[in-house]
């Protein structure tokens, strides 16, 4: 069933104040205000020399008959929805993690090339989930790993909380949709992660893996995470009980397995 965000005149603003939404506080009046934020205000928050933008998607953008990944590309013009939450949470992660969404569009932009606009290659669809329902996570006990490849999730989460709220483990939210699924308080999130180990530069050395075309080649790459398991950002993470009836904890799929945490030659030691 396709997902419809709360509108912003019903959004309960209390859930701005939980996590994921909570980590992009510094984004917090586009949110909050009545009014929804034109592109010029987005635009007034990119960093001096850049040459990407937001542009208002309206029936002349589209008349340019460029793919939106191309749009991208050639002139640095990000179309973008008015009123739409999908599009504001994408301007969010444009802001913040430019040099990870410059990765996916070149890498796009790649297969485009060999593809064409129409058709999608297996890596165009790693790269679209990730950037719509991507985290970054970030471990430090290869237990945790192990209990992550079993779909074990009593352990990762439950054993394993103190790491959790210590920072040993860590999440980034990338993904735009999941960021507006996380409108409707209480949801159940669950998104596709790419995961490293004990690095300081997550985000940095993902973006360079994604560039040199290291990772992010198959859909299959991405391991599920019911990020709602994480301590703390589901309100019944209080409670053991809570990891083996909620619906988003699935069990492994026979035959499954996933890759090792993604290594980056190219990045700094």
């Amino acid at each position: 069933m396709r997902y419809v965000a709360p509108t912003r005149e019903a959004l309960d603003r209390g859930v701005l104040a939980s996590q994921p939404l909570s980590e992009w506080s510094s984004f917090a009046s586009f949110l909050r205000e009545e009014e929804w934020p034109g592109v010029e205000g987005l635009n007034a928050l990119w960093p001096e020399g850049s040459r990407h933008r937001f542009v208002e998607q309206d029936k002349a953008l589209l008349d340019d008959g460029l793919h939106y990944e191309e749009r991208i590309a050639r002139h640095g013009a990000i179309a973008t929805r008015p009123g739409n939450w999908h599009d504001l949470f994408n301007a969010f992660v444009w802001l913040r993690y430019g040099p990870l969404k410059r990765a996916l569009n070149a890498r796009q932009m790649a297969e485009i090339a060999i593809m064409g606009p129409r058709e999608r290659s297996r890596p165009q669809y790693a790269l679209t989930h990730f950037d719509e329902a991507g985290l970054i996570v970030t471990l430090q006990d290869s237990a945790m790993l192990d209990a992550w490849n079993a779909h074990d999730w009593h352990r990762l989460f439950w054993i394993h909380r103190d790491a959790w709220r210590r920072g040993e483990a860590r999440v980034e939210v990338f993904g735009h949709a999941l960021l507006e699924h996380a409108l409707t308080p209480g949801k159940l999130l669950v998104g596709k992660a790419l995961v490293a180990m004990g690095r300081d530069d997550a985000a940095a050395s993902c973006a360079e893996a994604i560039a040199a075309g290291a990772v992010l080649n198959d859909p299959l790459e991405l391991r599920p995470l019911p990020v709602s398991g994480v301590p703390g950002w589901h309100p019944d993470t209080s409670s053991e009980s809570f990891y083996a009836t909620a619906p988003c904890f699935q069990p492994l799929r026979e035959g499954r397995a996933y890759p090792a945490p993604y290594t980056n030659p190219w990045s700094r030691t």
